[in-house]
């Protein structure tokens, strides 16, 4: 009945044949080619997601398709096998039904891009490595997944490549993400070490087994917090979290698409996937858990912080990006696993529209992305503004769109728990100043973009106008979900309950004071941005210029990737050069002479070694005679 794999083959097959035969086809083959097997994948997961939900008891809600075995060796064995619950059923519907949108956005996009069809095969490409990611039973297999859609990241951000610019970009990204799968490995082989076995179902078993007979697993507690703290690591390079952040806004030099797909709505996500995949073992390691809660808290609120004085709009973007990644790991990290994935998924919705808003902005103006060249754009925009406006509103936790629901479900979990490191007023504390920062730089995002008199070049503005339909449709139906999502939030509660149990009811007394201060919040933080955009436009530089060398330091975003330029790029690419240098002088030099030395030697020897019988017998005579006169 479960067609696991058929969710994975339609774009794997697309993009062959685009990468085979696309350069004898026209460009409306290669994109009708590119996005309907996307939608051919979402259909087979809504097939499937349909198979699961008329499994009567919850623990049967979980499908298995082994394919062959893969790797054998000896007691391990590392299958090519899919699963199928609620969780990766979520994910599947996230990455196909959104990847299906921003496919049909893309065409309109990149219509005149010489490399469509190369765009098209990278994107295919994401999309399978994304769904080999998050349907993998093994570990093993999900890392392949997981290098895979870093790969495709590369290839995707440096897209561009002629400039300079985006392909360091490119290589930024893959290089620090291998820093954090580095993690990733060695917490794969402890847990070899220790479980035996890859398999997530396995894990979880042994796991269940062990807490359900009261009796420990025979495994150290400092091991499994290294087990945990190391996977973190991982999830921190490919989520972009303290410290490993720093490629994400780099990678806004690719196109819009690309960053509402891979940087938005997807890849990142990766990381809060794999906490959320592997909830027992965290559950485990009440430390490790904490960790993750404080790194997700202090990446929101920092990240926001920087947001509030960039003045390119993808970079806003980016840096929100960042911060509602780490609402997500301070969820997953307190133990609100629900609300985790939900928080996932309507970032999903709202994050895509906003970078696809951007991306229609950008393409009306020319290629645009300083928001101070930009303003008064809503009534040529009128498609762009008002989705746009609903996106910002969504993530700002205003009552009853998407974001109020899941924001706040992960606001009253932080505050009804506790952690080894913060308390769990402190932790919503956090949250609730990084939700009222969000707020702001997104009503200022919106009123410089769309309020306010025009300050759009001459150059620039008789050209504006409205997106064409392959890019407006998408941003119509994404807003759609953006503003309705949120209603669904009690069958999504249902849904992901055999996984994680059912969400316990609050007091009422915290419910309500969380919800109103982070109404507040929202509410508060747009009404400042209104404020200082639309009606008072000079407070913002008289803020600034009050602001003076703590305005410079988050306009340059705390300075952080000079540090790291700084005290790991110069001091390692100086080891390459003396590296290079000793390799070549010393180590080469010794090579040769120590190769020359015994070539000589051979030389030398081969006058006596001739191989001729009558010249052994005359220096056997010598060699007597010598010795016969040493005699004498």
């Amino acid at each position: 009945m479960f067609l696991l794999r058929y969710i994975i083959l339609p774009p794997i097959l697309a993009l062959l044949l685009n990468l085979l035969l696309g350069r004898w086809w026209g460009r409306k083959t290669v994109a009708t080619l590119a996005c309907g097997s996307i939608l051919v994948s979402f259909l087979f997961t809504l097939k499937n997601l349909h198979y699961l939900l008329l499994q009567t008891l919850p623990e049967q809600r979980v499908a298995i398709d082994s394919v062959y075995t893969w790797i054998a060796m000896g007691r391990v064995q590392i299958p090519v096998e899919f699963m199928f619950d609620p969780l990766s059923a979520v994910m599947c519907l996230v990455i196909t039904g959104v990847g299906f949108l921003i496919h049909l956005y893309s065409v309109g996009y990149l219509w005149e891009d010489p490399g469509f069809r190369r765009y098209f095969i990278y994107l295919n490409l994401f999309v399978s490595f994304m769904l080999i990611l998050v349907l993998s039973s093994s570990l093993v297999l999900l890392f392949v997944g997981w290098e895979g859609v870093g790969l495709c990241s590369y290839l995707l951000i440096g897209f561009w490549h002629t400039d300079m610019k985006n392909a360091s970009a490119g290589k930024k990204a893959f290089v620090v993400n291998r820093v954090g799968d580095l993690g990733f490995l060695m917490g794969l082989m402890l847990i070899l070490t220790y479980f035996g076995t890859f398999q997530i179902p396995e894990l979880m078993e042994k796991v269940t087994a062990g807490q359900s007979t009261g009796g420990d697993l025979g495994i150290p507690p400092m091991v499994l917090t290294a087990i945990c703290l190391f996977l973190f690591a991982g999830a921190t390079g490919k989520s972009a979290q303290i410290p490993l952040y720093t490629w994400l806004p780099d990678a806004m030099a690719g196109p819009t698409p690309v960053s509402a797909l891979i940087h938005a709505a997807t890849m990142v996500t990766a990381g809060v996937y794999l906490i959320a995949r592997l909830h027992f073992l965290y559950a485990l390691s009440p430390v490790a858990s904490g960790i993750v809660a404080v790194v997700g808290a202090a990446t929101a609120l920092y990240a926001a912080i920087i947001a509030l004085a960039q003045t390119d709009i993808k970079k806003v973007l980016a840096y929100s990006t960042i911060s509602q990644l780490g609402y997500m790991f301070l969820a997953v990290g307190v133990g609100a696993y629900t609300f985790g994935i939900f928080h996932l998924t309507t970032h999903a919705f709202f994050k895509a529209l906003l970078f696809l808003g951007s991306g229609s902005v950008i393409h009306a103006l020319g290629g645009e992305q300083d928001m101070r060249r930009m303003g008064g754009l809503r009534r040529q925009l009128p498609v762009t503004f008002g989705t746009m406006l609903i996106g910002t509103l969504a993530i700002s936790g205003f009552p009853l769109l998407s974001g109020y629901f899941s924001k706040d479900g992960i606001l009253l979990a932080a505050y009804l728990s506790s952690t080894p490191m913060l308390s769990g007023r402190a932790l919503s504390a956090i949250g609730l100043v990084a939700a009222l920062l969000t707020a702001f730089y997104m009503g200022r995002l919106l009123a410089m973009t769309f309020f306010g008199a025009s300050r759009v070049d001459e150059s620039r503005r008789h050209p504006v106008h409205e997106s064409p339909w392959t890019m407006a449709i998408p941003l119509i139906i994404l807003a759609a979900f953006s503003g309705g999502a949120g209603f669904a939030h009690h069958a999504f509660m249902h849904l992901l309950s055999p996984l994680y149990g059912h969400v316990p009811d609050a007091p009422d007394a915290a419910h309500h004071l969380v919800t109103a201060l982070a109404v507040a919040a929202g509410l508060g933080g747009l009404a400042l941005a209104f404020l200082f955009y639309v009606r008072t436009p000079s407070l913002p530089a008289k803020a600034s210029s009050a602001a003076g060398p703590l305005y410079r330091l988050v306009a340059g975003k705390f300075f952080i990737d000079e540090l790291y330029d700084a005290l790991v790029v110069r001091p390692v690419h100086a080891l390459g050069v003396v590296s290079h240098g000793f390799d070549k002088h010393i180590i080469d030099r010794a090579v040769n002479w120590i190769g020359g030395g015994i070539k000589g030697g051979g030389f030398v020897l081969s006058f006596i070694q001739t191989g001729n019988v009558g010249t052994y017998a005359v220096w056997f005579l010598i060699g007597v005679a010598i010795l016969l006169g040493a005699m004498v």
